[in-house]
């Protein structure tokens, strides 16, 4: 024998179910409702339950019920607007079911169930855009990619070959000073070149990155900042990492390439830690400065620059917080799970 549900325990249910339940009679009054039903419509007790659009719009038999639901019993729920005590109409899924007969009146009761879409559409349009947002993160990389390869292995290599063949046409003029200067300046000229093509391929996406992994790829990247910025210290610190999938990779990359930039462009810093460890389950990355800091819940939004960065970290599957405080600096604490390698 099943046993029976404590009474106190259906009313707790009752109070606290995220749906709108309303007990009505045949003629649409309401006799109960629960805290859901009135925080989704604003109706109170004894007043009438108002017909949804489609029900007012449908074509009906003579005789026929207005309500979709009471004269088709057979269907179980359905999507429609049901109007508010402000007269605003709400996106709701809607059941219905005759639940108690009063055998002295002959009125019947009625049990309707209200669903909010509302809170459902949104959800999903959230989903949406996240997907979206996805979306057009890989296709930047992978176009970034493409890129990178096209200025590394055609515009670099071509301008390399042109670089040899000025120096091969170099050494026939030696005995013409005026005609060799100007060779010289036009191979250093060339070499500049070479040397933009290079940093603009890097930038897109650094070649290290996919032959070595992530860690010699970030330690590149800060060598060569505190090169360009002897007045910043960054000290990296990297255990148990080894090769992840390249969509993690270009990811923690691109979130600590962009904390780096916000340092040096607004933290007014001079020190910078930066820390990745890797268990068997997930990549835990902090990045602190001790620079200026800002008010985070002060910002109105948040920067195009933390949003890209959380942008990356929600792609991978990630938990991404931001710590900052006036005059104390700002941490940043990334965790996204590990991914099995495919290299």
């Amino acid at each position: 024998m099943t046993p029976r549900v404590p009474n106190d325990y259906l009313q707790e249910i009752y109070k606290h179910i995220q749906d709108g339940i309303i007990i009505m009679k045949a003629n649409r009054e309401i006799i109960m409702m629960n805290p859901a039903a009135k925080k989704l419509t604003g109706w109170n007790m004894g007043d009438a339950v108002p017909y949804c659009t489609f029900c007012l719009k449908r074509p009906k038999k003579q005789g026929e019920s207005t309500c979709y639901l009471i004269a088709n019993s057979e269907v179980p729920s359905f999507l429609s607007q049901m109007p508010t005590y402000h007269g605003k109409k709400i996106d709701v899924e809607m059941s219905t079911a005759a639940i108690y007969a009063n055998n002295e009146t002959c009125e019947t009761e009625y049990l309707l169930v209200l669903r909010d879409q509302e809170t459902f559409k949104k959800a999903q349009e959230a989903e949406n855009k996240k997907q979206m947002i996805h979306a057009l993160i890989e296709a930047k990389e992978s176009e970034h990619k493409r890129l990178a390869k096209e200025l590394h292995d055609g515009v670099g290599q071509s301008l390399f070959t042109v670089s040899v063949a000025l120096q091969a046409v170099e050494s026939f003029v030696k005995d013409k000073p005026k005609l060799s200067t100007y060779i010289n300046e036009v191979q250093q000229e060339l070499q500049r070149v070479m040397d933009d093509v290079n940093a603009y391929s890097h930038q897109l996406r650094p070649h290290s990155l996919d032959q070595l992994g992530l860690k010699p790829t970030i330690q590149m990247m800060i060598d060569n900042m505190m090169k360009s910025m002897p007045s910043l210290t960054i000290d990296f610190i990297a255990d148990g990492i080894d090769r992840c999938e390249p969509v993690v990779e270009i990811n923690l990359y691109r979130v600590i390439q962009e904390a780096l930039h916000n340092v040096v462009k607004y933290a007014q810093a001079t020190h910078v830690q930066i820390r990745i460890m890797m268990d068997d389950t997930h990549i835990y990355m902090d990045i602190r400065d001790n620079g200026i800091g800002f008010d985070h819940k002060a910002l109105t939004s948040a920067g195009l620059g933390l949003q890209h960065m959380e942008e990356r970290v929600d792609l991978l599957g990630g938990a991404f917080e931001i710590h900052s405080k006036l005059e104390q600096g700002t941490t940043i604490d990334i965790v996204v799970p590990k991914m099995e390698t495919t290299l």
